[in-house]
């Protein structure tokens, strides 16, 4: 309900009143009064859809909060995250960037697959390759399908150097930062074709905001393009 929609006949009928040599003063009043009436009847109903849009607001936000404090419950967000510092250690103590997929067990179940970028995509490209999709299928999927486990998270990493090429610019005109968010859906697409539980597997891009080494060497910047797979224990 519009307010000028509801006062363009009211104001067409104090008009014609006004203009109509039989109406009386009494007629005109009457008509002032249901014109006053009607527009607080309007004003009323705005103010209460008002309240009504700030408590539907309100109480999306708390079912928002509420759905994450259970995924972190569900999860266990610490825990994950002094894990993964644990592998992030681990990984880049290495010498030099594995030349294929590579498993890192963390204790208690958890472990993580580190997948050079090169073992599944070409430059600038999140398409996974035949034999990159042939190793996340017959590797990973098929190790995770074996055994019990939780959340999964599939996070994209790049090096530090920014997309340049005009036709990798076109398709990812965010940068690495969304190169390698699409990195990461492709391989959790292919890994949820492939058994794994789509509603287990959550997905992420950090671009190059979180390398395992400085982007000094080309052997760092290998060793900072990766997907990492994050396995958690079950529950």
């Amino acid at each position: 309900m519009k307010r000028n929609s509801l006062n363009r006949p009211i104001l067409l009928a104090l008009g014609t009143l006004l203009f109509t040599s039989c109406a009386t003063q009494e007629q005109y009043k009457d008509a002032v009064d249901l014109a006053k009436h009607y527009q607080d009847e309007l004003l009323a109903l705005e103010l209460d859809h008002a309240r009504l849009k700030a408590q539907n607001d309100r109480l999306n936000n708390e079912l928002t909060l509420s759905q994450v404090n259970a995924l972190e419950a569900r999860t266990g967000g610490d825990d994950f995250e002094a894990r993964l510092a644990e592998y992030e250690q681990r990984l880049a103590g290495l010498s030099s960037n594995p030349d294929s997929i590579t498993r890192i067990d963390l204790g208690g179940g958890a472990y993580v697959y580190m997948v050079p970028d090169a073992v599944l995509f070409a430059s600038g490209s999140s398409k996974v390759g035949d034999a990159g999709k042939s190793a996340l299928i017959n590797t990973v999927a098929a190790d995770i399908n074996r055994g019990g486990h939780g959340r999964i998270w599939v996070r994209g990493h790049t090096d530090s150097v920014p997309v340049a090429k005009a036709t990798t610019l076109k398709k990812f005109p965010h940068g690495n930062l969304q190169l390698s968010t699409a990195r990461a859906i492709e391989v959790a697409a292919i890994l949820t074709g492939s058994g794994v539980p789509q509603e287990h597997v959550v997905v992420a891009g950090f671009g190059p905001y979180e390398p395992l080494a400085p982007n000094d060497t080309a052997e760092n910047r290998a060793l900072n393009r990766r997907v990492e797979i994050f396995v958690s224990p079950a529950r």
